[in-house]
């Protein structure tokens, strides 16, 4: 465990000085200040748009804002965030592969198995900390502005967002253990995650599918039950462990 706990040391260390880290840090924080500013700044928007298209004889009524208009934003955000932090992880494995760094470690008596453990820990850990740090920052400037408590089940429905990233990164490790380039794994994650969008607008596919929790907003206005998400989550459970675990014995007898 101790060789375990100095590659995880050597992952902080590499996401410090290369700035990844706080780079993903400051713009969940600005996603998360920009949630609620957004929403506040709507009547102020619509008015300017009101005067604009008086002359085309078209007419914006008054909307109502709200705290769920806050978490509206934090919804329609968070696809972007998460393309975001894989473009900014995507090479953790490829980019080792690349400069040889790996085999310096494995010669020293490394297992792979702790190197996989270690990156993937370390994902978690940084998607983890950005996502909750995001939805901190929003929860408490909405509650600041308005009232929190008009949207229902708001821990539950950030949650599966959340676990929606961690099946990205359950698919990162997949593709990071067979394929050689970033891009290669960026074009893995982006097909399924894709092609599981588009499979969406089928009623009937879209509860089996993990794209699925994206649709998570609704708990917030009793528009969806927990139970309607059921399924969803039980195929990214299956996935994720699944993508994990071949993404391992590939690692392990992966050429590098």
């Amino acid at each position: 465990m101790n060789t375990l706990a100095a590659f995880f040391r050597k992952e902080w260390m590499e996401w410090v000085r290369s700035g990844r880290l706080i780079i993903l840090l400051l713009i969940f924080i600005l996603f998360g200040i920009l949630n609620p500013a957004m929403a506040k700044l709507t009547p102020w928007l619509m008015e300017m748009m009101s005067e604009s298209l008086e002359s085309t004889g078209l007419s914006v009524t008054e909307v109502p804002i709200d705290a769920l208009t806050s978490w509206t934003q934090f919804y329609k955000n968070i696809p972007t965030q998460i393309i975001v932090f894989v473009l900014m992880v995507s090479g953790t494995f490829t980019a080792e592969y690349q400069r040889g760094t790996l085999i310096l470690v494995l010669t020293k008596g490394l297992s792979r198995w702790k190197v996989f453990a270690a990156k993937g820990g370390f994902l978690t850990l940084a998607w983890s900390a950005c996502f909750w740090l995001c939805y901190g920052i929003t929860y408490v400037y909405t509650d600041f502005y308005w009232d929190n408590s008009i949207a229902s089940d708001l821990l539950l429905s950030a949650a599966l967002l959340w676990l929606f990233g961690i099946w990205i990164i359950a698919l990162l490790l997949f593709f990071s253990a067979i394929a050689k380039s970033s891009a290669a794994v960026l074009a893995g994650i982006g097909c399924l995650a894709f092609g599981s969008s588009i499979l969406g607008v089928f009623p009937k596919i879209s509860m089996y599918l993990p794209t699925k929790l994206l649709e998570a907003q609704a708990l917030l206005t009793g528009a969806a039950k927990i139970e309607d998400f059921r399924i969803s989550l039980l195929v990214i459970g299956v996935t994720s462990v699944a993508a994990v675990a071949v993404g391992l014995v590939v690692f392990r007898r992966k050429r590098l």
